[in-house]
């Protein structure tokens, strides 16, 4: 499936959906779990999440949400505003240490 990648990293690092994929980086939780601990309802939760799981990176089940790692993972090897930050950061770093 093609997506578009400019959309897919704004949902990736904008906050209200970058709290649920915190959540979903240790696997798959129930949707009554993420809403108890984020203080979001749970219709919300899909709605942030709609663009994710219409290109794969988010992944129901029921009333499961998982994360396609692979897939995560390849986009942000291969996303050029990601590599850009994480570079960044790795040279703040060594400057600060």
């Amino acid at each position: 499936m093609s997506y578009d990648k400019s959309k897919v990293a704004d949902s990736l690092f904008n906050p209200d959906v970058s709290i649920i994929m915190a959540e979903l980086e240790s696997g798959p939780k129930e949707s009554a779990l993420l809403s108890s601990t984020l203080g979001i309802p749970e219709p919300e939760i899909k709605t942030r999440l709609e663009y994710l799981i219409e290109t794969g990176f988010v992944i129901v089940s029921g009333t499961t949400y998982g994360v396609d790692s692979e897939k995560l993972a390849k986009f942000m090897e291969n996303d050029e505003n990601y590599k850009g930050v994480v570079d960044g950061l790795t040279e703040l770093d060594s400057y600060l240490n």
